[in-house]
């Protein structure tokens, strides 16, 4: 029945296009419909070669940059929003498909051999005509005489001419300053613009010339429904993709527009009460949500900040400003892979957007259910993984376990420093850090210098439920061996109840000397006995630590035992939290 039912979609799609297409042919610019786009051309002529297996007018062109694209066409202006109607409606193309113009495709990849420049889907019921090498001028470029377009050319504002010099610009026909006067560089880019669009190059474009244009420059807006909006719970104005976002809710300090579309895009509005310091706060809040990835550029400078994350196939861009005691701003959220649509979104965004009276009421959502893992409703970012580290230097150098490092986009320490791997010896199970920013830590790990006695005891330091808490904790047991269950002698085996965060965790004798760091309690595919834990000892992590350039602190022997309080101060002071991102 699904096969009966597209088969018959098809046809009567054949019968709405095919009646009127030899007059539309002779009014209408020829258009196509963009449905995908790939960096890779292998990539790019595989969906081409499935799309055709299902689907008529198929063509793949390159579309600059390293990047290639598949349409379809090509059509007249009407037929192409009847057929990416149908075909959406269908589920036959992406949702996110929109039209194209002929000048941003470049050389064709797919299929081999010239492109045909007339409307391809022939009539149910009769064949189509030969498609002709060298298509007529459209008469829908001939509306006015050269004199009536010279009038009606008159009648636009300096506005007017302004954008139609950045839509010749943007398309590569003019270089020069946009000052929305006609001068014989702007006359010239119009005549160029006219003769790649196959009519008279006289270097006046006439109404409907213009508005074509306007299209082919805006066709990235007009596929998303770009349209204005006034929220005014939160006093701001602008321009929104209307067909991708729609409003969900106010819940302070944003008022959050959730995707409704194909692509997944999603906004925020930013409206809160405050001054420098909210606004800090702001900035900083703003990087944990899940929807800001980690990658990218931050800025903030005096009353304003922006954000870009790039990661997990989206780009967020995110800029606010304090004035008056308001801040205000916006967030939006886009898929990867379709940069010069969203680029022109975001440019109309902030060129649109526009203060109102009122900011968002602080109380706005407090009645929603609340989570920990959730501000205003958006979930906040959290590592894959966290594990416990220690400072070893008085710069902020840190040991740590090799699996907290594996496959991470970020390390960081407390969640807010970043830091860099400088050694990872994964045989031994320790990588060694280094924060790129200065740290001065309260405590440094000092190492044992003379082997421990058996069975004495110990304590290990450590976020034992991965930051929960929010401070490290002790866990004490006893020195059970000396040696490793295979014998290796640079691991001792411990009898202490660890949990998975404490790994990585400083092992401290009664002294307060570091004897090891704590391992992972699995070995390859085997998992060690409840209260069965192993620690690299002093002597091998002095060694990790000469072999990274760090000068390793030695405690004296002749350190005495210290009082239970004085352990804990030492422990918290040099323990820290190791966050895995991705």
């Amino acid at each position: 029945m699904k096969k009966i039912i597209a088969v018959w979609a098809l046809s009567i799609l054949s019968l709405i296009i095919a009646a009127p297409r030899a007059v539309q042919a002779q009014q209408e610019p020829t258009v196509w419909i963009q449905i995908a786009a790939h960096p890779s051309l292998a990539q790019a002529e595989a969906r081409a070669r499935d799309f055709a297996s299902r689907l008529p007018d198929v063509s793949g062109f390159s579309l600059g940059g390293g990047w290639y694209g598949v349409v379809l066409g090509p059509y007249s202006r009407t037929d192409a929003e009847r057929v990416l109607q149908v075909y959406r409606a269908e589920r036959q193309i992406p949702g996110d498909s929109f039209i194209a113009f002929s000048r941003n495709l470049r050389a064709q990849f797919y299929p081999v051999g010239p492109v045909e420049t007339t409307p391809v889907i022939p009539p149910v019921a009769e064949a189509a005509p030969e498609p002709s090498q060298s298509p007529a001028v459209s008469s829908d470029f001939d509306d006015e005489s050269p004199a009536e377009a010279r009038r009606s050319e008159a009648r636009l504002s300096r506005d007017e001419k302004m954008q139609l010099q950045i839509a010749l610009q943007a398309q590569g026909f003019y270089n020069s300053s946009i000052d929305g006067s006609f001068g014989r560089g702007t006359r010239r880019s119009m005549a160029d613009w006219q003769a790649a669009n196959r009519v008279e190059p006289t270097g006046v474009l006439t109404t409907r010339q213009r508005q074509s244009l306007l299209d082919q420059y805006n066709a990235p807006l007009i596929s998303v429904g770009m349209d204005r909006v006034e929220d005014a719970a939160a006093g701001i104005a602008l321009s929104l993709p209307t067909q991708e976002v729609t409003f969900a809710r106010h819940e302070s300090p944003f008022s959050i527009y959730e995707t409704s579309g194909d692509l997944g895009a999603q906004v925020l509005l930013i409206s809160q009460p405050g001054d420098a310091r909210t606004l800090a706060g702001l900035f900083e809040i703003l990087q944990t949500l899940e929807i800001v990835p980690l990658e990218g550029p931050r800025s903030r400078q005096g009353n304003s900040f922006s954000i870009e994350g790039r990661g997990k196939g989206m780009i967020t861009h995110a800029e606010a400003t304090l004035r008056n005691g308001e801040i205000k701003g916006f967030a939006l959220i886009w898929p990867t892979g379709d940069d010069e649509r969203r680029a022109r979104i975001l440019t109309e965004m902030q060129r649109s957007f526009t203060r109102l009276d009122g900011v968002l009421d602080p109380t706005a959502g407090a009645d929603a259910p609340q989570s920990v893992d959730l501000l205003s409703g958006l979930e906040i970012r959290k590592p894959r993984l966290s594990r416990t580290g220690f400072f070893v230097d008085a710069t902020g150098t840190v040991l740590t376990t090799s699996d907290v490092v594996a496959e991470c986009s970020q390390v960081t320490l407390d969640h807010d420093y970043p830091v860099d791997v400088i050694l990872n010896d994964t045989p031994n199970g320790v990588a060694v850090l280094r924060p790129r920013g200065t740290l001065a830590p309260m405590d440094v790990a000092q190492l044992a210098t003379s082997a421990p006695r058996l069975q004495s005891d110990v304590a290990v330091a450590g976020f034992s439920y991965e930051g929960v808490l929010g401070a490290p904790s002790l866990t004490w047991g006893t020195l059970s061996d000396l040696r490793s269950l295979d014998g290796n002698q640079g691991v001792a085996r411990l009898a202490l109840a660890a949990q998975s965060g404490d790994v990585g965790g400083p092992v401290l004798n009664t002294n307060g000397a570091v004897l090891g760091m704590l391992l992972p309690r699995q070995i390859g595919s085997q998992q060690l006995p409840d209260g069965v834990s192993f620690a690299a000892n002093a002597q091998a992590l002095r060694a990790i630590l000469e072999r990274a350039s760090v000068a390793a602190v030695d405690q004296s022997d002749d350190q005495g035992q210290v009082p239970n309080a004085e352990l804990v101060r030492k422990a918290n002071g040099m323990t820290v939290l190791v966050s895995c991102w991705n």
